[in-house]
């Protein structure tokens, strides 16, 4: 009895919605229509899963944790760069179909998956952490507690690459051999903010990192899951960074001024 009440009261909450989900590889595909019934609290990957198990089971789907913390299951819902695990059904237009589509930024495998390599081969690139010797008698370092929470809000990315998917730098422009994009803009915010890191990485990025394409659009932090400042906490304190060391005349002449006293 008690459970045909409970799939009584699924059946009254539930709902038939359609789903334009893309299909294909790199040699080309289409969106293909598919319906699935929709109950209270389910999530896009959710009716991924059941499209998978009960139309379509050769679908490509990416996906992990379903937590919101693996950046797994990045994909585009509604033309909106999304985590499919953590989109409610319920805050998506209930009127019309939902189109789920693969991030166009990256090469795409096949369905939902992209090849999203290159972002590890741009990391890997960035001058890693180095230390400054400790400061204290018993080999510890001290650190002020607001230099460590400037940090900390840029070690929360999952690496989702939304922000990377988003960024017209890359999405529009292709610029993936001269821009490494506001991930790893932040990656490298994250080591030269750091208290403890004496590496100095504001030649790379503006020679190698191409800093200089971001025009500080915001949408990077528009779409990040972990609400990551990017722009006004990151990327703009870099970019002063850079210039004040590229281009501030005063700092020139004490660098030339150091250069010669060394000289002599």
């Amino acid at each position: 009895m008690a459970a045909t009440t409970i799939a009584a009261n699924a059946s009254q909450g539930s709902r038939r919605t359609s789903f334009e989900v893309w299909r294909g590889d790199a040699g080309g595909g289409a969106f293909r229509t598919y319906e699935a019934e929709i109950l209270e609290g389910m999530v896009v990957l959710d009716a991924l899963h059941q499209i998978q198990k009960e139309q379509a089971p050769d679908l490509a789907v990416r996906w992990n944790c379903k937590a919101g913390k693996c950046g797994s299951c990045s994909a585009e819902v509604n033309g909106r760069p999304r985590l499919t695990c953590m989109t409610r059904m319920s805050d998506l237009p209930d009127d019309q179909p939902v189109r789920v589509e693969p991030m166009r930024t990256f090469p795409l495998i096949r369905d939902l998956v992209t090849d999203v390599s290159w972002n590890f081969e741009v990391k890997k690139k960035v001058r890693p952490f180095r230390a400054r010797p400790p400061d204290a008698d018993d080999g510890t370092w001290r650190m002020d507690q607001r230099d460590v929470d400037r940090v900390m809000e840029f070690r929360k990315c999952i690496e989702c690459f939304l922000c990377q998917d988003v960024c017209h730098v890359l999405r529009e422009h292709h610029y993936h051999d001269s821009f490494v994009g506001p991930r790893f803009l932040i990656y490298a915010a994250a080591l030269e903010m750091h208290p403890l890191d004496t590496e100095d990485r504001r030649e790379d990025l503006r020679r190698d990192y191409g800093i200089g394409y971001c025009n500080i659009t915001k949408c990077c932090t528009d779409v990040c899951p972990e609400h990551i400042t990017i722009t006004d906490n990151g990327i703009i304190p870099l970019k002063e960074r850079v210039v004040d060391h590229a281009y501030d005349p005063l700092g020139k002449l004490v660098q030339i001024v150091l250069r010669r006293g060394k000289k002599e």
